[in-house]
């Protein structure tokens, strides 16, 4: 018999939840779940334990939060949410506060009200039971590994938040046993914090030595370093906040998406009833696709760029690489909120070309052919505004990608355009929203900047004259 402690890593949104508990008592919790609750369900089965509590250190931004789900899934567990700083729910919860304790066998954990990143935020501390002193704590958003949670989030008072963050760490992380292991709800990826570490765990000691934010020992050094560091907020995180705050939907299971024949879709695709959606590779989309159809890869980071670019109450029409992966595409779809879904073309785009219907073309072109093509190329750089910084193509403009719909006047729709991101996947996303808005000449770059730097072809870097 022993404590259970199982970390759940869910990539693209870099989330980080936990399912710990006592397999002799045979109870356990889950810190932060995520809305595709199945993970938890089968960790329990095999621990032989049934969930009984499901905690969310604060009002998530960046995903939709998983409790109401697994509570009504299981049907033992019950939502506890932290009261402090005013937070208020749509929803019935477990009120928890500053020093509450839970027990679960041999494991106990404490809450402890830690506001920065949230007003309500709470982490909590894990003991052995009779133990004064935690052996871990799980820091939900307001410790990061080498970073701290955001604390400009709520849209007001970033201000107060980013010094009350200053207090969360100083007065109550750094007074920890410098062997406490630190226990994060996200990890390296995500926007909730500044360039978090790779690593998905760290120790107190080790922070305090290390983290950017444990250098900036002054209160106002610290708040100007909170503040300036923050990635851009993606464009969902205010809904999310809603949603959650509101009380999610809950499903019961994953969203059922019907299988529409080729005729059928065709039909429904042309309605303008639905978004387009093809979720195969880039190069498998770039050799023959749906007219109008946006590229957003089945890949972890769907979630995020799903966030960014679709509209929640738009039914969704899916194109998928096998019909077999339609569940796993639908959970990367929920996590940030999409559960209306129109249909997937059943057989892919082997039963479209059989019908005889058209196919749109997106060519690729490399980095060869980019580095020696002529001014008339429009070469666009949809990364990140730090990628950017960093380096890029010397005749590349940048239109970071979630802008790009609006700013896609600003270029020249009739000459060759090509984009690159990092490694083509965003790229892919933007040279099909170009396409949808009537460019007629679009090429997508595979490699983007990561074979660009392999092949040793120039570089700018911020502050020298683009050219």
């Amino acid at each position: 018999m022993a404590l259970i402690f199982e970390r759940i890593q869910t990539e693209g949104i870099a989330e980080l939840s936990y399912l710990v508990g006592d397999d002799s008592e045979g109870i356990a919790a889950v810190i932060d779940p995520r809305p595709d609750v199945a993970v938890y369900l089968e960790l329990a089965r095999s621990h032989k334990v049934a969930i009984t509590h499901a905690f969310e250190t604060h009002i998530h931004a960046d995903l939709i939060s998983g409790a109401r789900e697994l509570a009504a899934q299981t049907g033992t567990a019950k939502v506890h949410a932290s009261v402090e700083g005013g937070a208020e729910y749509g929803f019935e919860v477990e009120a928890v506060r500053a020093g509450d304790e839970f027990e679960f066998g041999k494991l106990t954990l404490v809450a402890r009200h830690t506001p920065g990143h949230t007003p309500e935020h709470m982490a909590y501390e894990a003991h052995e039971k009779g133990n004064k002193s935690p052996f871990a704590v799980f820091t939900g958003d307001s410790l990061f590994v080498n970073s701290a949670g955001r604390p400009d989030l709520l849209g007001k008072d970033a201000d107060k938040l980013a010094s009350q963050l200053y207090d969360t760490l100083f007065d109550y992380y750094a007074k920890l046993d410098p062997g406490v292991i630190i226990m994060p709800s996200h990890g390296h990826g995500s926007p909730c914090g500044a360039d978090i570490g790779d690593r998905l765990e760290s120790t107190i000691g080790y922070e305090l030595a290390h983290n950017p934010y444990y250098q900036r020992k002054q209160r106002a050094e610290f708040v100007e370093h909170a503040l300036s560091t923050a990635p851009p907020e993606p464009s969902y995180y205010q809904r999310m906040k809603k949603v959650n705050a509101k009380g999610p939907e809950v499903l019961g299971h994953l969203p059922v998406i019907p299988a529409l024949p080729a005729k059928e879709f065709k039909k429904a695709a042309g309605s303008g009833n639905a978004v387009l959606i093809d979720t195969r590779s880039m190069l498998a989309f770039g050799g023959g696709h749906i007219a109008g159809a946006l590229n957003i890869g089945a890949k972890p980071m769907l979630t995020v760029w799903a966030g960014w670019l679709l509209d929640p109450d738009e039914p969704i029409l899916l194109v998928l690489e096998k019909d077999t992966a339609v569940d796993e595409v639908a959970a990367l779809f929920i996590r940030s909120g999409y559960t209306k879904f129109a249909g997937y073309l059943a057989g892919g785009m082997t039963a479209w070309d059989k019908a005889g219907f058209p196919l749109a073309h997106t060519p690729q072109m490399t980095v060869h052919e980019v580095e020696t093509c002529s001014d008339e190329l429009q070469v666009i750089d949809v990364r990140s505004p730090s990628e950017w910084k960093a380096g890029h193509v010397p005749c590349a403009k940048h239109v970071f990608l979630p802008d790009l719909r609006e700013r896609g006047s600003e270029f020249d729709k009739s000459a060759r355009t090509v984009t690159y991101c990092a490694s083509g996947y965003r790229a892919s996303i933007g040279a099909s929203i170009l396409k949808a808005q009537g460019f007629k000449n679009v090429r997508n770059m595979p490699g983007s900047w990561i074979a660009w730097e392999n092949a040793g072809l120039p570089v700018t870097n911020e502050g020298e004259e683009d050219q």
